[in-house]
């Protein structure tokens, strides 16, 4: 029975949490663009929400960051760079619990803000608060791994979420099972994460897909008429040359 129940939500789980994913977000931006947004709250609460921000969406990124790549790097690249199993889970485990307790700090910031400003609250909807909720408890159980991955700095642990991500990726049929016998805390983390990626499409997460590269070649002015006054006392817009003002 716990072989087969590993197998589905380490085996077929992940391949849901991706189909959904990847399709929910085609969909949502095809058939409901003005809802792909972040949907700030900045002018409410602003001083509050730029020191939980700031320091969530650092702390995040370095964790996304690190996750794929050394999750999703074949093994064989560390080996030709000389980088040891141990060192690369020393180096993950300092800068990831860095990152780490930054984040957690920025989400707490922001879900206080959410669920004690009451005008917050009310311009909050049910998945708002239950994504935040669930980044917190999945940046927490990311740091109670800590412990756990001091006991293993050989890097064998490490090699066995290595194999396992790698395989769903490349369609291992025997991926779940190089994690069967990891820590339930471990295994936690994987399950609330797969989970995040299937709400994903549904949430304000979604923002995170928009990178503004656009504004890279966005002209540094923005063209804006003039009125002037006329005869009689009123004003109209003119055909007068434009004025250039500083673009946003």
């Amino acid at each position: 029975m716990a072989s087969y129940l590993n197998a589905a939500l380490f085996g077929v789980y992940p391949y849901i949490a991706l189909v959904v994913l990847v399709l929910g977000s085609v969909l949502r931006y095809d058939r409901d663009p003005y809802t792909w947004r972040s949907g700030s709250s900045q002018l409410l609460r602003r001083r509050q929400l730029i020191w939980g921000s700031v320091l969530f969406h650092l702390g995040v990124l370095v964790i996304l960051g690190g996750h794929l790549v050394g999750l999703l790097t074949p093994i064989a690249v560390f080996d030709t760079l000389g980088i040891s199993h141990g060192a690369k889970q020393l180096l993950a485990i300092v800068a990831g619990g860095i990152a780490g307790v930054m984040a957690i700090i920025g989400a707490s910031l922001l879900i206080h803000r959410r669920f004690l400003d009451p005008r917050i609250r009310r311009t909050s909807g049910p998945t708002d608060l239950l994504i935040i909720c669930m980044l917190w408890l999945q940046l927490a159980l990311g740091l109670l791994t800590i412990p756990l991955s001091l006991g293993h700095l050989d890097g064998h642990e490490m090699v066995k979420f290595m194999n396992w991500a790698q395989g769903i990726f490349t369609l291992d049929g025997r991926a779940a099972g190089y994690i069967s016998d990891v820590h339930i805390i471990f295994k936690l983390h994987l399950i609330l994460g797969m989970t995040i990626l299937l709400l994903f499409p549904f949430t304000r997460l979604v923002h995170m897909l928009s990178a503004p590269i656009r504004y890279l070649w966005r002209p540094g002015f923005q063209v804006v008429r003039t009125r002037k006054p006329v005869s009689g006392g009123s004003a109209r817009p003119t055909a007068t040359p434009s004025r250039r003002l500083p673009a946003e």
